[in-house]
């Protein structure tokens, strides 16, 4: 079943705890890509249709606690809303939303990435567009969203964790005898 059937679609994923340090990509040698900040993430996603009322979609963002929806039309991804459309379009309608649809505001056309796109090429796209969000697609198949903060998380636990490694390597080094006498 695509996401979004409902207007609030949720996907698969249950979340891991991040506080395992765990084999990063990074650590066993390999590149860091887009699926391994959802296998942590997990794929629970939240989702508007066009013609909903942006007060909706800003009642479903403070609830959740989250910053962005993805907007899917009869199961397509169509946009995605950020706080910072629903911010410009409170300036423009003079301190309300009022009735105006998420059709209305939504960025139309959304970067996207896929389950195999490297991190540094996430982190290059985002930065270019000052796009806070990134949703990923497998061909039509919404896989997830990604934050500017998830990449950057994932980053800081690889970096995290390869420094124990070293740490510990460091700490396990034998020590060398002494062969002067």
């Amino acid at each position: 079943m695509p996401a979004g059937a409902d207007g609030r679609g949720m996907l698969r994923g249950p979340r891991a705890l991040a506080d395992n340090p765990q084999p990063t990509p990074v650590s066993q040698g390999l590149t860091m890509k887009v699926s391994d900040i959802l296998r942590v993430k997990g794929g629970t996603l939240y989702t508007v249709t066009p013609d909903e009322p942006v007060a909706k979609a800003v009642d479903i963002m403070a609830e959740k606690d989250i910053g962005s929806l993805v907007v899917i039309d009869h199961g397509d991804l169509v946009g995605v809303l950020t706080f910072r459309e629903v911010i410009q379009a409170i300036v423009r309608n003079g301190g309300s939303v009022g009735t105006t649809l998420v059709r209305t505001v939504m960025d139309g056309a959304p970067l996207t990435c896929t389950l195999e796109t490297e991190l540094d090429e996430v982190r290059r796209m985002m930065l270019d567009r000052h796009a806070r969000y990134m949703p990923v697609m497998d061909r039509r198949m919404l896989m997830g969203v990604i934050s500017l903060y998830d990449v950057a998380k994932t980053v800081v636990d690889s970096q995290n964790f390869e420094n124990q490694m070293l740490k510990a390597y460091i700490r396990d080094w034998p020590a060398e005898e002494n062969t002067a006498n």
